[in-house]
């Protein structure tokens, strides 16, 4: 897509570092799959000259050279590969980028704890790479599909939900985590939301005390009903069958396509509401 012409206007990443007035990014990698999908919805796919591991979508991004994962870095090929920006996570490994910066490289590092942010990141990538009238067409469309949910949900009544990322051990999401945003959006309370950490182990015990309604089940073993049966068959979810499987590139993901786990939580949550048979 071509550019406006107008460069960045100076934006500050989620450390609260500048990148100058008059930036255009021309040749940019992404340290995690989600910040590639949000680079491709922002318009600037064509700008992308290597991509982290896992960053299979959309399909144009697995052709991309691959430059490794949060977990290890190839530092040699990103240098070889010459970015003038480095898209970066919150949670990637915070040695790398330094590294990366004392080598003169770029990097802009981000986070999402809400769904508003993803349009935000989708606008900010915009105005780094020239795109912002695909950026902001896509983040605009976010926000109208968000705020309708929202408006559409308030009032209803509040259904339990316990979002399940891993299963051994029992793994889940505290309400900082981008996932209490969408069963908020719903509707929903998220039973584990006052924990501490952002991703907290929890027992059976733990489970069985907040008692759900509604299980999500994102982890990657798809444990499904006959596991849960076995092992809390007492659960409010469990005995109702109430277990929603979601692909966790929907909900772990803070790209536009998390407006499909939305969508499935919400409609699924409005059938809990009204009794259906699951």
């Amino acid at each position: 897509m071509a550019g406006t012409g107008n460069a960045c206007s100076g934006v500050e990443d989620d450390r609260g570092k500048r990148i100058q007035e008059g930036f255009v990014a021309k040749r940019i990698i992404s340290l995690t799959p989600h910040l590639t999908e949000i680079v491709f919805a922002a318009g600037a796919g064509r700008k992308l000259v290597g991509v982290s591991s896992y960053s299979d979508y959309p399909e144009a991004a697995r052709s991309l050279p691959g430059i490794g994962d949060a977990g290890r870095l190839d530092l040699e090929k990103i240098v070889m590969l010459k970015p003038d920006l480095v898209m970066a996570w919150q949670s990637s490994n915070q040695a790398d980028i330094r590294k990366l910066e004392k080598l003169g490289i770029r990097v802009f590092v981000t986070r999402a704890d809400r769904l508003e942010d993803i349009s935000r990141l989708l606008r900010i990538t915009g105005s780094l790479a020239d795109t912002r009238a695909q950026a902001d067409r896509t983040a605009d469309t976010l926000d109208a599909a968000l705020l309708h949910a929202r408006q559409h949900y308030a009032g209803r009544t509040t259904v339990r939900v316990f979002q399940l990322i891993w299963y051994q051990p029992l793994m889940t999401v505290n309400d900082n985590h981008i996932i209490s945003d969408i069963i908020r959006t719903c509707g929903g309370i998220n039973v584990f939301a006052a924990t501490t950490l952002t991703t907290p182990t929890i027992s059976a015990e733990d489970l069985l005390a907040a008692n759900p309604q509604v299980i999500i089940d994102s982890s990657t073993a798809g444990t499904g009903l006959p596991v849960w049966q076995q092992r809390l068959p007492f659960l409010d979810a469990v005995s109702h069958n109430r277990i929603l499987p979601v692909h966790p590139d929907l909900v772990h993901r803070p790209t536009p396509r998390i407006l499909q786990a939305v969508e499935a939580l919400c409609t699924y949550l409005e059938k809990v509401r009204s009794g259906q048979e699951m």
